[in-house]
């Protein structure tokens, strides 16, 4: 299904009432900023000519308007299907996620995540030895520096990397767009994994982890500067997943022999994701102005 463009609005006009009008009628949408404007998107072209029937009528929202009485006709939350059309990037990249869990058998092959480890090593014995990164890299294999994303250590693991991933990328996708949601991603790879290949030296590690704390850091610091609903979290995620980073900095899960975290690489990809929402939120504020 591809999305209407409902309205294209000047950048100075505040859309938060209607938005959070369109929100309580449960009416699929999502703004961009594109050339200067900000552009309301809808699933179809007979939902975009109700909405903009909507705008004429209550530009600035009406509280008084309820689920009970809906001048606009409306139908329940987005289905699965639905949100896997209009977030495509954020499925494909945990489609790959899926597949390499498959293929390195979620950590334990590996030879297989060999292929996609920040640098190569070989198994002998009860030993890996780690190759040289700068001859890794003079070998033209420069996809390991942001292909450790996709590796999983087990089925909580990737479980819990998926379901952020799920929620946070869908949100940068809607705003940003799909070429936006996946140079995000990329960077943050590259960023998270350099930070623990620095901090920790040649070790195996992977994981969605680096790239969500970017996504985090990306949404929050946007969103202070250049408010929009779309990155607007629901209270108390950022607190917890601030709250998860410190806890695993202490070392407690080491402690108690769960495996080792790449606590740098959450911090790495944490401080990139806030250097972004930084520049994206002042770009976005000047625009508006």
């Amino acid at each position: 299904m591809k999305a209407v463009a409902a309205m294209r609005l000047s950048t100075q006009v505040d859309l938060s009432g209607f938005i959070g009008l369109l929100q309580r009628l449960q009416v699929t949408h999502r703004v961009a900023e594109e050339a200067g404007e900000q552009v309301l998107w809808v699933p179809d072209e007979q939902l975009a000519e109700q909405v903009r029937t909507l705008y004429a009528r209550y530009p600035q929202g009406d509280a008084a308007i309820t689920l009970e009485s809906p001048p606009i006709a409306t139908s329940a939350m987005p289905g699965f299907i639905q949100q896997l059309r209009t977030s495509r990037m954020t499925a494909v990249v945990l489609l790959l996620c899926f597949v390499a869990a498959a293929i390195t058998l979620l950590g334990d092959n590996l030879e297989a995540v060999s292929w996609l480890s920040f640098i190569d090593y070989r198994v002998q014995g009860d030993y890996i030895y780690f190759a040289n990164l700068n001859n890794t890299l003079a070998s033209g294999q420069w996809w390991r520096l942001v292909m450790p994303m996709l590796i999983h250590f087990g089925w909580l693991h990737l479980a819990m990397n998926s379901l952020w991933y799920w929620e946070l990328g869908r949100r940068i996708e809607f705003r940003q767009g799909a070429i936006g949601l996946l140079g995000l991603s990329l960077l943050f790879s590259l960023a998270s994994n350099f930070a623990q290949y620095w901090w920790a030296g040649p070790s195996l590690f992977g994981g969605l982890s680096g790239v969500l704390y970017g996504l985090l850091g990306h949404c929050w610091i946007y969103q202070r500067l250049a408010p929009n609903n779309a990155y607007r979290l629901p209270p108390g995620v950022l607190v917890m997943m601030l709250a998860w980073l410190l806890i695993c900095m202490t070392g407690i899960f080491e402690l108690l022999q769960f495996g080792a975290i790449a606590n740098a690489a959450h911090v790495g990809g944490l401080l990139a994701g806030c250097l972004t929402g930084l520049l994206g939120g002042l770009l976005a504020r000047q625009q508006r102005s």
